[in-house]
């Protein structure tokens, strides 16, 4: 098929490769000209496994292509994706402004039936909002045009989506008539061929909320985790523990039981907040998923009040050790993620710190404020042990694999004092113990060397 994918973010890279990789000619829209030139000489814009062999492969086989506009595209394309950004605006719901220009580029361009795909998270009903604007542009220029619009959410996870992408657990597609469900069957057979029933097909509106319900329900489950791990720390019980006997029972499962210092990323705090919002406009009362947001904001200062019990208000001549600085490992997205909030937290109380993560110091610098680079109080390290030179704790934020299994010795070595904050309960408490460290996880009890 020809397909033309708007939008050249993480979400669009992924959709536009892995639909050339089965033999697709695609084209990727943005309109960001930087961005743009960047991907045609193979330089990504964002870090994700496999994702720059798989630009160059099909680049070199003319199956994927970059372009700034819908002119230099296809020029008959069967299916466009839209895959703009919907980031939270002032008010929490979902910024679909540059859904709509979209959907207007796209009434401005079309010559012959297609199907237009919202792979954007956007709101109930945005469907019928981008057909409205694809018809008004198409009145403008005095043609009829029969389209359809097709809501296909991404359930990809960052770190792991050519995976997710190539073998899903399932295929939500929402549409209304058999010419678009018969398309997006012949789109997805290569993908689907032996699961074709994990292809699930309903309502336009009941996809698109299929999307928000799902991150918000996985959002539930980190912060009730999160609040259940801070019970346990005062009654002296191992949330690791529960999460392994409670994840034994097969109504909940192990997914998503991991206590932590807080969720982050592009999706769960922007969905979460955009579903509150969506609930108000209907005049219910979104009660849970107002406690999974707060719940999340009070995790995410968890660290840094860990550290201040420790040592004071004062952090003055105190240095700090990061592991970790992404939302999660696999990818160097740093959106709302927790080491930006601890990191604010101690450097406004006069402490220095040093980083490290293994893919996401680049965007670090461009995310962090300048002065705290420009004044060392933030210093980004090449190395993860050179991030613990000297320091009065290490503290990790991210569980990467290097940091899974670190050289003990190495780090006892190297630290001013021996003393740990994990905020993902990545160590034994009982070997950091051994070691002589004073060791403090999440819901887990406080162990002194």
């Amino acid at each position: 098929m020809n397909i033309v994918v708007i939008g050249a973010g993480y979400v669009g890279l992924v959709t536009g490769s892995c639909f050339a990789e089965l033999g697709n000619q695609v084209t990727c829209i943005d309109v960001n000209v930087d961005k743009i030139t960047k991907l045609k000489q193979g330089i990504l814009p964002i870090y994700e496994p496999g994702l720059e062999e798989l630009i160059a492969t099909n680049s070199q086989e003319h199956r994927l292509h970059f372009a700034t506009n819908l002119e230099d595209s296809h020029e008959h394309p069967d299916v466009i994706f839209i895959a703009v950004g919907t980031p939270s605006d002032k008010e929490g719901a979902a910024d679909i402004q540059y859904v709509l220009e979209a959907a207007s580029s796209i009434g401005g361009f079309i010559t012959q039936d297609c199907v237009i795909v919202d792979k954007s998270t956007v709101p109930v009903g945005m469907a019928d909002r981008v057909s409205e604007v694809i018809k008004n542009e198409l009145k403008k220029r005095g043609v009829s045009i029969s389209f359809d619009v097709v809501s296909n959410p991404e359930f990809l996870r960052e770190g792991a989506a050519i995976e997710d992408f190539m073998q899903p657990d399932r295929v939500i597609v929402g549409l209304n008539r058999d010419h678009a469900r018969r398309l997006m069957q012949d789109l997805y057979r290569p993908i689907m061929r032996g699961r074709e029933e994990r292809l699930y097909f309903m309502n336009v509106k009941d996809a698109e909320m299929t999307k928000y319900v799902a991150n918000a329900m996985l959002a539930t489950r980190i912060s009730f985790m999160n609040e259940m791990a801070i019970l346990c720390e005062h009654m002296g019980v191992d949330i690791e523990k529960v999460s392994i006997g409670i994840g034994s029972d097969s109504r909940i499962g192990s997914a998503f039981l991991n206590a932590g210092c807080g969720y982050g990323g592009s999706c769960f705090p922007k969905d979460v907040r955009a579903l509150i919002k969506m609930a108000e406009g209907y005049d219910v009362d979104p009660m849970i998923l107002h406690a999974v947001e707060e719940r999340n904001k009070l995790q995410k200062n968890l660290l840094s009040q860990k550290i201040i019990t420790y040592f004071g208000e004062d952090l003055t001549g105190k240095k700090f050790g990061v592991w970790g600085l992404s939302f999660k490992p696999g990818t160097d997205d740093m959106r709302e993620a927790s080491s930006l909030i601890l990191m604010n937290d101690l450097i406004e109380r006069g402490a220095k710190l040093q980083a490290y993560d293994p893919a996401a110091m680049s965007v670090a610098k461009e995310m962090v404020p300048i002065h705290w680079l420009n004044n060392e109080k933030l210093i980004l390290t090449e190395h993860q042990y050179d991030a613990l030179q000297d320091v009065d704790a290490m503290v990790l934020v991210t569980e990467w694999k290097p940091f899974c299994y670190p050289d003990i010795a190495a780090m006892k070595k190297l630290m001013r004092q021996a003393v740990i904050f994990d905020g993902r309960n990545q160590y034994d408490p009982l070997i950091m113990k051994a070691a002589g460290f004073y060791y403090e996880g999440v819901g887990r009890a406080k162990l002194n060397n």
